[in-house]
């Protein structure tokens, strides 16, 4: 039997999320978006957890969508696909929990959503990040959602659009990120994090996020539909299909010029 790909625990009132098919860079699939949704709602109903910890198993925090998911679907079935697969996106931003992403390795594409989706991030030395799906002929519009809060309009574009992948010390900088740590010290800065919160009044933290999302959301989760219909859009076309194609075969695509 397979591991499971999503594993979870919970001690001294902090619950942890750890992403586990290593092997696969810790890519997204329908079975892997389900049970982290699953289980980010299972911690928010958990009246012994008052924070949570998401982290990964292997050499990688998560690459984004597994790329053998796009092929042969029709634009409504990609519709519904991407809403299964970015689930994750309105759940953080519903739960009252706080949520606290540690990061380490390749963080892309929906692994840098999911970094930036969370309240609080920390990242070691050596991670990158990117919104890379433009250079399989698809776009991060999903990732893009989350950054908005954070970076302006001329930057994220430049970002969604070169697909260009940039370290944790940048990520900081922009604000995409709370914290870089060695990379040896990752899994204490995050317990350190939620140990100091969760000494917190649980109303206080409750009420603190409700209202902090309140600043910078406006329909933040009709905003993520709209990315994923266009998404959905750019998946069903030829392009998308080569250029997913050419990566899984190592050459460069038809649509490709130097």
């Amino acid at each position: 039997m397979s591991a499971q790909p999503i594993l979870t625990r919970k001690e001294n009132r902090i619950g942890f999320i750890t992403l586990n098919r290593p092997e696969q860079m810790n890519t997204f699939t329908p079975e892997f978006a389900e049970q982290l949704d699953a289980a980010l709602w299972a911690m928010e109903k958990d009246d012994e957890v008052k924070v949570v910890i998401i982290n990964a198993n292997g050499k990688h925090f998560c690459t984004g969508i597994q790329l053998d998911q796009f092929n042969n679907k029709t634009h409504t079935e990609y519709r519904k696909f991407l809403y299964g697969i970015d689930a994750f996106y309105h759940t953080i931003a519903k739960m009252t929990k706080t949520t606290i992403a540690a990061v380490h390795g390749y963080t892309l594409a929906n692994g840098a959503g999911l970094a930036f989706a969370a309240d609080l991030t920390i990242a070691t030395e050596s991670t990158t990040f990117g919104t890379t799906a433009i250079n399989v002929g698809l776009i991060c519009l999903g990732p893009a959602a989350p950054m908005s809060k954070v970076i302006g309009r001329k930057k994220l574009i430049e970002m969604v659009l070169t697909g260009d992948m940039f370290g944790a010390a940048e990520a900081e900088k922009l604000g995409l990120i709370n914290q870089v740590v060695a990379d040896d010290q990752l899994d204490a800065a995050a317990l350190d994090l939620a140990k100091k919160l969760v000494k917190k009044s649980s109303v206080a933290l409750r009420i603190g996020k409700e209202g902090l999302n309140r600043l910078y959301e406006d329909a933040y989760d009709r905003k993520l539909d709209i990315m994923d219909d266009m998404f959905a859009a750019i998946c069903a076309g030829d392009e998308a299909e080569e250029g997913v194609k050419a990566f899984i075969e190592k050459r460069k695509p038809s649509w490709y010029q130097e």
